[in-house]
This record gives C-alpha cells, sequence and structure tokens, in this order.
C-alpha cells in the first residue's frame, strides 16, 4: 500500500527567461545524438529538511507561511534568472533538427505536502513519490511544442522543501540537468545574500557545435520504446563499508581494481539473471549488459567537454552463458571492464563523425530489439554533483534519479556521503521476488532504508 499522503497543487504558472533570447539565438541546432534521444522525461527530485534549530530565534519567529512565500519568489524569481543563460529550455521544440527558443517558459507548479519530510525519508514510497513531480502531458515521438523544463516545489508542514524536476531527454541528459540545477542554485544562493548582483556565468553551448544533426534523419524503428512489461521499482542501497568488501570479491588478476560501480552493477547483474532464470521456461544462451556512458569524457576528436544537450553512448558487455561459474561477480566485472576498454579505444582515438553516431545508435536499437537474449539497461548517475545543490537552506539530504518503469532498467547514484551507491531497478513483478530476497545480494544491499 501507498504512502496516504495529500499533495495539493496550489499554484501553477509559467516562468520566463528574465532577459528576453536574442533574435540570432532563436533557433537551436540539435546534435546528432539529440536526434537519436527519444521523446521522453525524466524525473529528478531533491529533498531539503527544515534545518532551522531551535536556538534559531530569529528564524522561529518568521511566520511558516511567510517564509513558503518568501522561498516560492526566491525561486522563481532565481529561475528566471537562470533561464536567460540556459535559454532552450524555456523554448519549445520545433522540428527533429531545432528548438524554437521563443521564451514560452518553464512550467513551474507550488505544492503542499500535508505530512512532515521524515514521513516521506522514512522507507521512500516510490509511487508516493510520483505525487512531488510535475504531471505532464503525454508526448509522442515526432511532437513539437512541448514543454521541455517542469518544476515542482513541494511544502512539507515541517518547513522542509522537495524540488522535483520533469525534463525532457530530447536535449537534456544527466550531466546537462546537474549543470542546469547547480547554476539554478547558485543564482537562488547569490540572491539570497547581499551581494546579489554577481551570479554564476555560464555559456550554452551545445553539442551541434561539435555534433551537428543529420540532415536526412531517420530513426530506428521503436527506438527508445524499450519492453513495457508488468513491471516493479524498487530501491537498494550499498553502504560504502559494504562496497569495499565486495571490490575485494570481485578482484581479480584480469581486473584488481574494479570500482564501485562495476562491482554494484556486476552484483545486480548477476542476482537479476538467476531470477530471471529461475521464471524461465527456456535457458537463454547468454545475458547482455548494456552500460550508457558519458561521452564527454572519452571523445578527443572532436571534444565533447562541457557540451550541453545529449552526448551519451553505451558499450555492451555479455555474460557467457557457460554455466555458474562463468558468470561470477570476478567474469561479471571483467566483461564490463572489456567492453568499456574497447569502447574508449574507439571512440576515444579517432575522429567521431555523425555517421559513427548514427551506427552507434542504431546498435543499441538492435540491442534492445532481441528477444533471444535477457538485456539489461544500466545509466549511472555517480559523481554528478547532484548533492552540491544549495539553493539557500543547505544541501539535499537525499537525491532521486529517474524512476521510469521500463523494464530491466538499473539507475545508479551517489548516496548522501559520496560513497556509497544508490540503485533503482525495474525488472517483472515475478523477477523482483526472487530477486529481492537474494541472500548474496542481501549481503551487501539493503532494501530501501530509511534516509537519515
Amino acid at each position: 500500500m501507498g504512502l496516504e499522503v495529500k499533495v495539493e497543487v496550489l499554484h501553477k504558472e509559467t516562468i520566463s527567461p528574465s532577459s528576453p533570447t536574442p533574435h540570432p539565438l532563436r533557433f537551436f541546432t540539435l546534435s546528432v545524438f539529440d536526434q537519436f534521444s527519444p521523446t521522453v522525461y525524466f524525473p529528478l527530485l531533491l529533498f531539503y529538511p527544515n534545518t532551522v534549530q531551535p536556538r534559531d530565534r530569529e528564524l522561529n519567529s518568521i511566520d511558516p507561511q511567510s517564509l513558503v512565500v518568501e522561498r516560492t519568489k526566491l525561486l522563481k524569481t532565481s529561475l528566471s534568472e537562470t533561464l536567460t543563460r540556459f535559454y532552450p529550455f524555456a523554448g519549445r521544440i520545433h522540428d527533429h533538427a531545432s528548438i524554437c527558443c521563443n521564451d514560452k517558459g518553464a512550467v513551474f507548479v507550488e505544492a503542499k505536502v500535508k505530512c512532515s519530510i521524515s514521513r516521506v525519508l522514512e522507507e521512500p514510497d516510490l509511487e508516493f513519490l510520483t505525487e512531488l513531480i510535475p504531471k505532464l502531458e503525454s508526448t509522442d515521438e515526432g511532437e513539437t511544442g512541448y514543454v521541455l523544463l517542469n518544476v515542482q516545489v513541494n511544502f512539507f508542514e515541517c518547513g522542509g522543501i522537495a524540488i522535483g524536476s520533469n525534463v525532457s531527454h530530447k536535449m537534456i541528459d544527466a550531466y546537462t540537468l546537474s549543470t542546469f540545477i547547480n547554476s539554478w542554485a547558485a543564482t537562488s544562493l547569490g540572491f539570497g545574500t547581499s551581494d546579489h548582483t554577481v551570479f554564476p556565468s555560464h555559456q550554452y553551448v551545445g553539442a551541434a557545435s561539435r555534433f551537428p544533426p543529420l540532415d536526412l534523419f531517420k530513426p530506428p524503428p521503436q527506438f527508445g520504446k524499450l519492453a513495457k512489461e508488468k513491471c516493479i521499482t524498487k530501491r537498494f542501497v550499498f553502504e560504502s563499508s559494504k562496497i569495499a568488501y565486495l571490490k575485494s570479491e570481485a578482484a581479480s588478476a584480469a581486473v584488481p581494481n574494479p570500482t564501485r560501480v562495476e562491482v554494484v552493477s556486476a552484483l545486480i547483474w548477476r542476482t537479476a539473471m538467476k531470477a530471471s532464470s529461475a521464471n524461465s521456461d527456456s535457458v537463454r544462451s547468454s545475458s547482455t549488459w548494456l552500460q550508457i556512458v558519458n561521452m564527454r569524457n572519452i571523445l578527443a576528436q572532436p571534444s565533447g567537454k562541457n557540451l550541453m544537450g545529449n552526448l551519451l553512448g553505451f558499450f555492451a558487455a555479455r555474460s557467457t552463458g557457460g554455466g555458474e561459474s562463468n558468470d561470477d561477480l570476478q567474469g561479471l566485472v571483467a566483461a564490463m571492464r572489456k567492453g568499456s576498454e574497447e569502447f574508449k579505444v574507439k571512440y576515444g582515438t579517432k575522429f567521431v563523425s555523425g555517421e559513427d553516431v548514427s551506427k552507434l545508435m542504431n546498435e543499441y536499437g538492435e540491442h534492445m530489439q532481441k528477444y533471444d537474449t535477457e538485456c539489461y539497461c544500466s545509466t549511472s548517475w555517480c559523481r554528478f554533483p547532484f548533492y552540491e545543490a544549495d539553493f539557500g537552506w543547505g544541501k539535499p539530504l537525499m537525491s532521486v534519479p529517474a524512476t521510469v518503469e521500463l523494464k530491466n532498467l538499473i539507475t545508479l547514484m551517489d548516496t548522501s556521503d559520496g560513497g556509497g551507491v544508490e540503485a533503482r531497478l525495474t525488472l517483472k513483478e515475478e523477477d523482483m521476488a526472487i530477486f529481492e530476497k537474494n541472500e548474496e545480494l542481501l549481503a551487501f544491499a539493503s532494501l530501501n532504508p530509511t534516509v537519515t
């Protein structure tokens, strides 16, 4: 049963940039990476507990409603200022290769949550968390004119705040979103100080400056439409101390120094394969792990450093399918490292053209359409600085990444201390029933623990 708490929408409006977008910037060109990105939204939630202490008499004397009004005004004003620098976020999709930067703005929703923030963070109910992000009008592939950025600010009875966003993946990836969120937060923090004339500067440079769109673009059939079945999403947390031990278990001559993302991913993959096999009448010969990659740190020619928009690739790792001993942690980590290194050689040592990107994205689509192989798709938000976003009332206690219920989708993110990993997994209901009880997994991970 979900958390039965009422979320009341108080106000909804559109926030436009504080300064009009210059006419020469009226149309923003999408990159070839953006062209292949599906028309879907992905959410983010940042939770800020009330940090006012009983001894803070001056702050405690402020009427709670006045504080809500003050913070709402601050967030709207700073958002408007930030949209001037991230001007495409306030535009609308024009066609398959461009955004019309018409300053129509971002949707801003103010809501009231009738409970304390601690109640939500005690064994977080993922179904309830969707009430804290803006509701969207449905969009279909190829549709134009829809809003790119949606924000919902939720005020709890205790004075805590949750800032939810729903952004279009058509021109925004996790790197771009984290850059925007931190710029917005820094602007808000600047407004909240005596020296409010200095704002964080950011020159928006899209990926199309290095990777222009294809003129004759034709997306692969059903690209981005991952298998939708009767699925369930659950949250697992791997503490840093458990990850250290997991690394020692997964280390081998092939990979003596596995990363935390590699070892957590390998354990999840191994456990998911076991669950799937237990529920399958047929024996699949192999399993594939598709790891989404931020290509900014890989591309050499041309460089992708600091580019906004989508700049995502992927590599595939395959289980050997030769039995239990070949699909142990060491073997799966080695398969992931092999796929990663081969990807770096292929795309980090030569000039990458638009046709290269097109071929890569078509390969991704082909993997997702294979029905004879169990395919898992993972994206890591680890090391993106979402926990640095201070709007003026401290850093977030919890950051919640995308929770799109698509079969076999895994999202990894840092824990607030920076050393652990929080995983959100979507599996078929019958697979999850076995997965969540796996003793090997539960020796390293906690199922939906309280956020502290």
